[in-house]
């Protein structure tokens, strides 16, 4: 649940290069560490992603776009989308999007959360990252744009204060304030 919008099936992937201090999961840092992904994970992942009640899968790790796993997690992003066309996959990257927005396993994904995690920029109020300078990027729409390399932003920093939209509302009449996230 924290790892996107909904309730979502999580795939941790080993093989990160960032190395970030301060990061929550080090034990995937190592490409050959883990456990391999075969038919019956595979099979596992799709019986979750089968169940109405379940939003998409996030890909995380270590870092899914490691050289180790981008080949690997691009086929299955592909295969994802392609049986659960209405699931939203999402990705967490160390890389920023102007480096991997022509990466073609963008195609296939609704949401990049990108950037390294900074501990002296740690928040936990954020909204699905870890530090002020990750962005939330909906993939989609930053690629229609003229310019993709200007990411459009899935939501905002921080979820809504309901008593301050509340006082929005009665102050302007505004409808309800939204950060766009399904939740």
């Amino acid at each position: 649940m924290l790892n996107g919008d909904g309730l979502r099936v999580v795939l941790w992937v080993a093989g990160c290069s960032h190395c970030c201090k301060g990061c929550h999961n080090p034990v995937t840092w190592d490409p050959d560490g883990g456990l391999l992904f075969d038919e019956t994970a595979k099979k596992e992942i799709f019986d979750q992603l089968d169940k109405s009640y379940i939003s998409g899968i996030t890909f995380s790790g270590g870092d899914p776009l490691h050289s180790a796993n981008r080949a690997e997690v691009q086929r299955f992003a592909k295969e994802v989308k392609e049986r659960y066309p209405d699931k939203t996959i999402w990705l967490y990257t160390g890389a920023l999007w102007e480096q991997i927005y022509e990466e073609p396993v963008m195609q296939y994904l609704d949401v990049v959360v990108d950037g390294e995690f900074i501990q002296t920029q740690k928040d936990n109020t954020l909204l699905w990252k870890g530090s002020k300078n990750q962005r939330v990027i909906n993939v989609q729409a930053s690629l229609a744009q003229t310019d993709p390399r200007d990411p459009v932003l899935h939501c905002n920093d921080y979820a809504p204060d309901p008593d301050r939209e509340a006082d929005v509302r009665r102050t302007v009449g505004a409808e309800q304030v939204s950060c766009g996230c399904d939740s």
